[in-house]
């Protein structure tokens, strides 16, 4: 699902939201996620999973083609971890084909 799929489907959902409403409101979620995954803090969505920022230390990479050592500098990953509900959902649900 795209995001422009999700707003489709808000509006439908809801129908005293415009099209235009439902876009600013994804837009507003997703921005506001974003800016405090930023800033280094944690969501939790309950029943939906959690976002977080992880920290990846430097290591020692090779790069494929020459196979020289190449030092990979640490850095901040967004990272998910879908809560029981979630996962429970998905396992229960057949492939959609």
């Amino acid at each position: 699902m795209t995001r422009s799929d999700l707003v489709e489907e808000l509006a439908a959902r809801f129908t005293q939201l415009t099209q235009r409403d439902a876009d600013l409101a994804v837009k507003t979620i997703l921005d506001a996620v974003s800016d405090a995954l930023v800033r280094g803090h944690r969501i939790e969505i309950r029943g939906f999973g959690s976002f977080s920022v992880s920290h990846r230390p430097p290591r020692l990479g090779r790069n494929p083609r020459s196979g020289e050592a190449v030092q990979i500098p640490e850095k901040r990953v967004p990272h998910f971890k879908p809560g029981k509900a979630l996962r429970e959902a998905v396992d229960r649900q057949p492939e959609a084909i």
